[in-house]
């Protein structure tokens, strides 16, 4: 065998383990199916997974017998071993064992010596980059996690491969502590909660197109509303603009060659190519442009919430958090040169306003000049300079993701963390230079001189599909009073008992409670269970002592019972939750 060379590479351990774990999975493969074909085995967030290619398929049994195998093979503290061979010696070795995608692979890596690894004395040899850990028993706990169909090399013009995938972590007590989260996201998934609560929907004829259903208007709306108060507030003007434009408008901004792959086009016919619009800011600029806008005028905050389309592949579509239809809580905020770090200090405080209110901790992540920009360099530099500088004065935690930026300007990223303790990228604030000077935009300054603007374009919540999915993950759909779609139950125990339960829904209703009335022909138990099971915050039940006695039976999500109230403390104790937001 050729000399072998150690392992030199800045790689983390965690890393290192997850991809020694890919290689085992395939040697534990091999052993019962010797004729698979091997594919990639790379190490993912959380673990790894293995493509191969079985003459018969697999299943859940198999899995079972391979990760057996997988743990032998890391008891036995196998070593791995890197080698270095020629592209005849490494050809040859790769035809002997009738591997064609290894093949494949072979012929795209351009280097004369090729790497390979070795477990233990010549039980499996792979053709990998590395880096690995020592040997198999530095791997740590392993469990396999699924079976998936994936295109060899992501291309649907590919043959379709078997992807097994798992999880790896450096103790057992890490991995059970990553399953147990693993079974409460389940348990919290907002594409089986969202129609169980009646929320929302998708139909075959468009795809990645949400319907919202009416609780979802209610809880859409709601966040709208909050947002819109919020923002007025702070002198945001909300605008509204056309669905599809000229092809011409996203030439002048540069999406037709930064974006275009990534917009519905729309032909009209009469030599007309429209884009159906996938981001609202060149309409903005199109508002700025068409008025007389002074120094004075600055900041001017052009907030939007329009529907948005994006084409998103198929395969990549995700119930709420991953669509093609949309709506973002939108603002491009217009703003002289020495406004940037003011203007950012103002957006943090908003964030923080916002995210408090649902309990969501988070942190910033600044994304720098992409390798495909708009633009000098010497103005990216200028505006990523501006956004360390604010990030800095800021006090929050934040990192830096080298390349991330927009192709117009450097941005910042919201980074939340749910009730489980799972990582969401949320808003974004982007520092923009480009489109402006794209537009020809201009504003009169003090002197009397026409100067261009500075764009900040930003969402808080970002996508509203994206957040409500979220939201419903983080609360695991049992809403803050604030926010639930239905506020209060009124349940009469019998029919005699529905008009004084419709005259308490009408004092609901009069002070703007969101009540609903459930005169079914059900028994009570069942009827509380089934409200129960939607989450409702309040149940009321009427029946012949709350007529005597011109009270009602309140029943709380929270403490189960609450007891007997007078219809208006019921109105005074809920408007104040609600005014208060939980807090």
């Amino acid at each position: 065998m050729p000399k072998v060379k150690k392992d030199v590479e800045n790689v983390p351990e965690i890393e290192k383990m997850r991809h020694t774990a890919s290689h085992i999975l395939a040697q534990a493969v091999l052993k019962y199916f010797p004729d698979a074909k091997l594919g990639i085995g790379p190490a993912i967030e959380n673990g790894f997974y293995y493509d191969f290619e079985f003459s018969e398929p697999i299943n859940e049994e198999h899995l079972e017998q391979i990760e057996k195998e997988m743990k032998d093979i890391i008891s036995r503290d196998l070593a791995m071993s890197q080698i270095f061979m020629s592209r005849k010696e490494a050809l040859k070795l790769l035809q002997s064992k009738d591997q064609n995608y290894k093949i494949e692979l072979y012929k795209d890596i351009p280097d004369k010596k090729l790497s390979f690894y070795i477990t233990g004395n010549d039980e499996f040899v792979d053709l990998c980059r590395g880096p690995h850990v020592v040997s198999t028993g530095k791997v740590g706990s392993i469990k396999l996690q699924s079976i998936a169909g994936a295109y060899w090399k992501g291309d649907e013009k590919q043959p379709m491969i078997t992807r097994i995938y798992g999880l790896c972590f450096p103790t057992q007590e890490e991995l059970d502590s990553h399953l147990n989260m693993l079974a409460e996201a389940e348990r919290r998934d907002h594409r089986v909660l969202g129609p169980q609560l009646k929320l929302f929907m998708f139909h075959e004829t468009a795809p990645g197109m949400p319907y919202w259903l009416p609780k979802g208007v209610k809880l859409f709306n709601e966040l709208v509303n909050f947002w819109r108060t919020e923002h007025e507030k702070h002198n945001y003007q909300e605008i509204v603009s056309p669905l599809i434009n000229k092809s011409q408008l996203w030439k002048t901004s540069g999406h037709w060659d930064h974006y275009q792959e990534n917009m519905f086009i729309a032909d009209m016919g009469e030599n007309e190519v429209y884009g159906v619009k996938p981001m609202n800011c060149p309409n903005a600029m199109v508002v700025f442009g068409s008025q007389q806008i002074s120094y004075k005028d600055l900041p001017l905050r052009l907030s939007d919430t329009d529907k948005l389309h994006r084409y998103e592949r198929s395969g990549t579509l995700n119930g709420l958090l991953r669509v093609r239809s949309f709506q973002q809580d939108d603002s491009h905020n217009f703003i002289s040169e020495d406004m940037v770090e003011s203007e950012y200090m103002h957006i943090f405080e908003l964030c923080e306003r916002f995210y408090s209110i649902f309990d969501m901790d988070y942190e910033f992540r600044m994304g720098t000049r992409p390798e495909k920009f708009m633009g000098d360099i010497e103005s990216w530099d200028k505006a990523e300079a501006a956004l360390k500088k604010v990030l800095d004065k800021s006090g929050r935690p934040y990192k830096v993701l080298e390349g991330d930026g927009a192709f117009y300007g450097p941005k910042v990223d919201i980074l939340m963390k749910d009730a489980i303790g799972r990582e969401w990228q949320m808003g974004t604030i982007q520092l923009d230079y480009q489109i402006p000077k794209n537009f020809d935009l201009k504003y009169t300054d003090k002197d009397g001189s026409k100067k261009t603007p500075v764009v900040v374009h930003r969402v808080i919540y970002g996508s509203l599909e994206r957040f409500i999915g979220i939201l419903i993950e983080h609360f695991a759909g049992a809403f803050p009073l604030w926010l639930a779609p239905v506020q209060l139950i009124v349940i009469p125990i019998a029919d005699r008992h529905t008009e004084y339960a419709q005259k308490i829904m009408a004092e609901c209703q009069e002070a703007k409670i969101r009540v609903a009335l459930d005169s079914r022909s059900e028994t009570l138990q069942s009827k509380i269970r089934d409200h129960e099971l939607q989450k409702n915050p309040y149940i009321v039940i009427v029946g012949d002592k709350e007529i005597e006695t011109q009270t009602v039976s309140v029943r709380s999500r929270s403490t189960k019972e609450v007891g007997l109230m007078k219809p208006t403390e019921l109105v005074e104790k809920l408007q104040r939750e609600i005014i208060s937001k939980g807090k």
